[in-house]
């Protein structure tokens, strides 16, 4: 089984934030509270720099290899970690990245913004 990778849009602001300090932003406040709360070896934590889902923030993006990739948005930073783990343990635990709709945290059925392939493989050498 592979590693859950969270992607987490560190440049995400609510509504009324302003741009500066960045650390002050919304999505950097919920990769932090990320960081601290993941357990290690269950998922990876990923800072990036824009997801480019500005109208709808907080975003995150859920991957792993050979599956496919969900996007998710309009999460509360003070809210959305537990939320965020949870949907990437049953993430996890799907063979093909798939979680049914009805299994999914609330926030997640109402956030999702987009759902991604997988990349095909390489080709072996």
């Amino acid at each position: 089984m592979s590693t859950t990778t969270i992607h987490v849009c560190t440049t995400c602001r609510a509504p009324g934030e302003t741009l500066e300090p960045r650390e002050a932003r919304a999505g950097f406040r919920l990769w932090r509270s990320l960081q601290r709360h993941a357990v290690a070896g269950e998922v990876v934590i990923n800072p990036v720099e824009c997801l480019s889902v500005c109208k709808r923030p907080c975003t995150v993006a859920l991957s792993a290899p050979g599956k496919w990739t969900y996007v998710y948005g309009d999460l509360v930073a003070e809210t959305a970690t537990a939320i965020i783990l949870a949907g990437a343990a049953l993430y996890g635990a799907a063979p093909d990245g798939i979680v049914a709709w009805r299994s999914r945290p609330d926030a997640l059925k109402r956030g999702v913004v987009a759902r991604l392939p997988p990349l095909e493989p390489e080709p072996s050498a």
